[in-house]
């Protein structure tokens, strides 16, 4: 197993397309339903972002969605693991395997989440990881990291990381100014120890969230976070469904000194920078209605019980 630095999870995404030698013309199916760098990395290198809806219970993308949207340009398929769950990824390499396609996981939020077992990051041809400080494992500033199991390709990940160089001033790639800063890998091997520890933290604020909205009779009102069988998730944001006023919620809990965040206001799909890529609203109604729907409320490890309390209370006051 190789894992090579870079600095950003966003570069990490692009290294893995130069990698695998994406290039124009090609299409590479990703969901729409999330951060910007999935699709931005596909369209840098000259490549087609090909969307496929995602699943409405866990976000990420609905592998039974996938096969009906491969073409003869298709090259590779790239799951997001959103918010720390791993997508059904038994289901997308069985479709994987079936066409000859590579998979890139983008594991930027899933540092430590399994499936089946299997860690996220390790399952694909490559694994893209993102040390952004919001991140269960996060730096003081922008980092990434790449894995994978093939010699070939951790070798041509190093040498594009270092603008394709092989030895100093001699290139064979085309590659990018893309190293993780030392700095950075100080601050990660400090931290990295301590990821366990968070993430167990985070699991049970979860669990005491869990609890605590069905004590206050909130079914009717929310969704909350839906764990697959079999997959370790691993929390990187608790994400309730608000069917109806989600944004007044926002701004009632913003008002009662709650944080929350939308991950993801607008769909890909619907970016003013993508639409020439030929989608439309309605194209995608899982993502779209997601993107509605969707709230991110305070999850990180030193979160009390007090403050689990404060907002479920500010919630349920709400909606009285």
């Amino acid at each position: 197993a190789h894992a090579v630095g870079c600095t950003s999870g966003t570069d990490a995404l692009l290294l893995a397309l130069m990698a695998l030698d994406i290039k124009a013309e090609d299409e590479i199916i990703t969901t729409p339903y999330s951060f910007f760098a999935t699709a931005s990395s596909i369209v840098r290198v000259g490549a087609r972002p090909r969307f496929v809806d995602i699943n409405p219970q866990d976000f990420n993308i609905d592998a039974t969605l996938i096969e009906r949207a491969i073409t003869e340009r298709t090259r590779a398929i790239m799951p997001v693991h959103l918010y720390g769950q791993c997508a059904a990824m038994d289901a997308i390499h069985e479709v994987a395997r079936r066409h000859d396609l590579a998979v890139i996981e983008d594991a930027a939020q899933a540092i430590g989440a399994e499936d089946n077992g299997r860690r996220a990051g390790s399952m694909g041809a490559i694994g893209c990881f993102s040390f952004y400080p919001t991140k269960n494992l996060g730096g003081a500033g922008d980092g990434g990291m790449l894995v994978t199991n093939d010699d070939e390709l951790a070798e041509r990940l190093r040498s594009l990381r270092v603008h394709g160089e092989t030895v100093k001033y001699h290139h064979k790639f085309v590659g990018i100014n893309g190293r993780l800063d030392a700095i950075q890998a100080a601050v990660l091997r400090v931290k990295l120890p301590h990821l366990d520890r968070w993430t167990q933290q985070r699991q049970a604020n979860a669990a005491t969230y869990n609890e605590l909205f069905t004590e206050a009779k909130l079914s009717n009102k929310i969704t909350l976070p839906f764990a697959r069988a079999g997959a370790r998730h691993i929390f990187n944001q608790y994400v309730i469904r608000v069917p109806e006023k989600r944004d007044e919620l926002r701004e009632h809990l913003r008002a009662n000194n709650i944080g929350t965040e939308v991950y993801y206001p607008v769909p890909l799909h619907q970016q003013k920078c993508f639409l020439t890529l030929g989608y439309k609203a309605g194209d995608f109604p899982e993502a779209e209605r997601a993107a509605r729907e969707t709230l991110a409320l305070p999850i990180y490890p030193e979160l009390t019980f007090e403050q689990q309390q404060h907002v479920v209370q500010c919630v349920a006051r709400f909606f009285k």
